[in-house]
Order: structure tokens, then C-alpha cells, then sequence
């Protein structure tokens, strides 16, 4: 849950907000992402091949589902600068917590890929350049692209950049459309983990053919560094995300009309 909506929670129930530090906050949200990071692309790694992008796609929404219970009552369990970016908009947060929520969730996500990283190769038969580590990517790094035999060599590109902007501009828009929506005070806010969860799971189902999905920059940045190739085109996963992000605020504006009412 966002911090304004617990906050409105509290003030409809009559009870005082739980005034908590911004350090906390920071902490929880570099947890929440580290254990996103771990649960989505570890299953994706280390799994993937058992699970297929079904179960893949699962884990990412089970692990962001447990988190909004886990942390939301700390942090709000945004575990994603593109949903910091939609609170920031709302007025949910100052911009000098804002701040502070995406350098912890990019913390939190380069440690688990670290993490992650130094599982993947603890394997014999695992090998960086073909192997990779789940990273998101068009056109010769897309999921869709053929490979030779050994997995190297590129016989036909995936899916290009045009495809790559259009589901992560309009898929993170949509989750942080949800996570407002779903965290706003005329919803069920209890119910929120599952509405928010299950969106990101469809929303994998839906990216990981074209892009391995991120939707999340903090998830893009944390495996990019141990993918060859990665690197150069983790511009547009922090972009582009962010861009869904601003849309995704402005939709949900239009449709519940809210302004910035309160500051967590």
C-alpha cells in the first residue's frame, strides 16, 4: 500500500498514522526489491527451464503480492522507481523521499543480482554468454530471437525496439495505474496485494516473448551488468518504464480525480 492510502485508511477508522522514519521506509523498499529480484528472475535463472515463462510469470507476481503485505505497512512496497515516480505525482511522497525510495530499490536490486549471479555460475554448465542472467532486451537480446546451436550465434533477431517501447510504456503504465487504483481510499485497500500481484504476473505473460519484461528499471539494473550486451541497452528499461510510470499517474488522475492531497 502507498503511505497516503494507509493514512487515509487510518483517518476514516479514527486512528492516528504511525508516524515511521524515512530510513525505514528506504530499508524496506531495498529489501522489497532485493527479495522481487531474487523471487522473478532467480525463478527465471536457476528455474526457468522447469517452471517456463508461466510459473516465471507467477513468481514475479507471488513474490510482489507477499511483499505489499510484508512491507506495504513500512513502506508502501513500491519495490519500482516507476511507482515511486506515479506516488511522487499523486503527492503520496516529497521529492526527497522519492529520491531516497529509487537509490534503495536500485540498491537492493544490484545485490540481489549479484546474489544471483554468483548462484547461476556455481554451476558447471552455466555460461554467461549463453546463458545470461534474464536480462530484458529487443531485437538480438530478445527472448524471441534464434540462435545457432550454441546459443551464441544470432540466426534471426526477436522482437524490435518499436515492440520493446510499446509494452513496457503501456504495461508499467497499467501497474502503476493498478497500484494507485487499488491503493486509492474508495477501493478494498486490504485486497490490494492480490489486484496489484496478479497484474504484474498477466503483465510477464504478456512482455516475456518480447522483452523479458521489466516494467520495473530497478529489475532491469540489477541483472544488466552480467548479461553481455545488456549494458548497452538498459537505457530504454530505465527510460521507457518511467515513462509508463508519468502515464499511468495522469490515468489514474483523469479517472479518480485525485490531486495532491497529503504528503507521506
Amino acid at each position: 500500500m502507498s503511505p497516503t492510502a494507509q493514512e487515509r485508511e487510518a483517518v476514516l477508522e479514527g486512528v492516528e498514522p504511525a508516524d515511521i522514519a524515512d530510513t525505514k521506509k528506504w530499508f524496506a523498499e531495498a529489501i522489497g526489491t532485493f527479495v522481487l529480484v531474487m523471487g522473478g528472475v532467480g525463478t527465471a535463472v536457476l528455474a526457468g527451464e522447469k517452471v517456463g515463462p508461466l510459473g516465471v510469470a507467477l513468481a514475479f507476481g507471488l513474490s510482489l503480492l507477499v511483499l505489499v503485505y510484508a512491507i506495504g505497512p513500512v513502506s508502501g512496497c513500491h519495490v519500482n522507481p516507476a511507482v515511486t515516480v506515479g506516488q511522487l505525482m499523486m503527492g503520496r511522497l516529497s521529492p526527497m523521499s522519492a529520491a531516497g525510495y529509487i537509490v534503495s530499490q536500485a540498491i537492493g536490486g544490484l545485490l540481489a543480482g549479484l546474489v544471483l549471479f554468483a548462484i547461476a555460475k556455481n554451476l558447471p554448465s552455466y555460461d554467461r554468454a549463453s546463458s545470461g542472467l534474464g536480462a530484458n532486451g529487443w531485437g538480438e537480446h530478445s527472448p524471441s530471437a534464434v540462435t545457432g546451436p550454441g546459443g551464441e550465434v544470432v540466426i534471426q533477431e526477436g522482437y524490435g525496439m518499436a515492440a520493446m517501447i510499446i509494452v513496457e510504456v503501456m504495461l508499467t503504465a497499467l501497474l502503476v495505474f493498478v497500484v494507485l487504483a487499488a491503493t486509492d481510499r474508495i477501493s478494498e485497500i486490504p485486497q490490494a496485494g492480490l489486484a496489484i500481484g496478479f497484474t504484474l504476473a498477466v503483465i510477464h505473460l504478456i512482455a516475456i516473448p518480447v522483452d523479458n519484461t521489466s516494467v520495473n528499471p530497478a529489475r532491469s539494473l540489477a541483472v544488466a551488468p552480467y548479461q553481455d550486451g545488456a549494458m548497452g541497452q538498459l537505457w530504454a528499461f530505465i527510460l521507457f518504464p518511467l515513462i509508463g510510470g508519468v502515464l499511468g499517474a495522469l490515468l489514474y488522475g483523469m479517472l479518480f480525480g485525485r490531486s495532491r492531497e497529503l504528503q507521506a
